[in-house]
């Protein structure tokens, strides 16, 4: 998250879509796409809990309520990195 001078706050990343298929993450201007069947830490969460990220550095998304991490490039190719840990 950006501060700005005059102490309002504009956030890098935010959620802009939950559907049946998948989760979009805006983040600098550029939407990502992440679907259930490659991040299946998502699926049959809350809309609260998925909406809740943080950018905690450049690229490095964070959702506390989920204890999930990701970075824009495991996001944009998912097939680089195949292991998955099961939904709970």
């Amino acid at each position: 998250m950006s501060l700005l001078a005059h102490g309002n706050s504009i956030s890098n990343v935010e959620v802009t879509n939950i559907s049946t298929h998948g989760v979009w993450l805006l983040a600098h201007e550029k939407e990502l796409f992440m679907s259930y069947d490659d991040f299946p830490w998502f699926k049959e969460k809350t809309v609260k809990s998925i909406i809740n990220v943080e950018e905690q550095s450049l690229d490095h998304f964070y959702w506390p309520d989920l204890d999930v991490d990701l970075t824009r490039e495991i996001i944009e190719h998912p097939e680089r990195f195949p292991l998955k840990s099961k939904s709970t």
